[in-house]
């Protein structure tokens, strides 16, 4: 378990390998598989959002919790799946709301690459789970390293939008600075809660706007066609 190919973030989070409770997450997630256990997403796939966004590029992170426990959806982006794959129900709410906030027609597929090379930063809580078993790699670690993470843009960046959607998320941004960093927190798109905020909060214009003002690049929501 290494970031070797994503050599931005390697100086502030190698440190981080030779932790006990990352040794002891090497171990269960060694154990799980001498076990025969199915673990999502791919192993090449643990850090793919660190390396699809290196930190010197993060204009804005999503915070999500778990991976997607069902075969071929999870790739190491949060809320995105493989392309090919049904969209999920609260990426479908994430699209509905792009559309409100920036006329934005919802894609056909639920593939957000394009998002992440952009300086998204897709960043789940908990970076592997077990098939058809959601949760089921919590408190093992991960939260620590992603807390690291967290840490690192807070402190390293300037003027990076974090979308906190949920009270999962927004405990766990809880960190961030605010008076560096623009913090937007709203209710998960989750069906079971988007109609409690998510819908209507204008997050991705409001992102947009921050980082023009701060001299960046706005982000390109509109994904591409598959």
């Amino acid at each position: 378990m290494a970031l070797d190919n994503a050599l931005s973030w390697q100086p502030s989070l190698n440190s981080e390998f030779e932790q006990p409770y990352m040794k002891e997450l090497k171990q269960f997630l060694r154990a799980e598989k001498d076990q025969g256990k199915v673990i999502y997403p791919h192993s090449s796939n643990w850090f793919h959002a660190l390396e699809t966004t290196p930190l010197d590029k993060v204009k804005v992170v999503i915070l999500g919790q778990d991976p997607y426990h069902q075969p071929n959806q999870a790739h190491g982006l949060c809320f995105s799946v493989l392309p090919g794959i049904k969209t999920p129900p609260s990426l479908v709410n994430m699209y509905k709301e792009l559309q409100t906030d920036l006329d934005i027609i919802p894609a056909t597929h639920g593939y957000l690459e394009s998002w992440a090379q952009q300086g998204v930063l897709l960043l789940n809580a908990v970076l592997t789970v077990e098939d058809s078993n959601a949760n089921a790699h919590q408190g093992k670690g991960w939260e620590q390293f992603t807390d690291k993470v967290i840490s690192v843009v807070n402190e390293q960046c300037d003027d990076v939008v974090f979308m906190l959607w949920g009270s999962y998320a927004q405990k766990k941004g809880a960190m961030i600075d605010a008076s560096r960093h623009c913090v937007l927190k709203a209710p998960h798109p989750s069906p079971l809660s988007a109609y409690r905020g998510f819908f209507g909060c204008q997050h991705f214009s409001k992102a947009n706007a921050y980082l023009s003002e701060h001299g960046k690049l706005a982000i390109d929501w509109q994904l591409p066609v598959d």
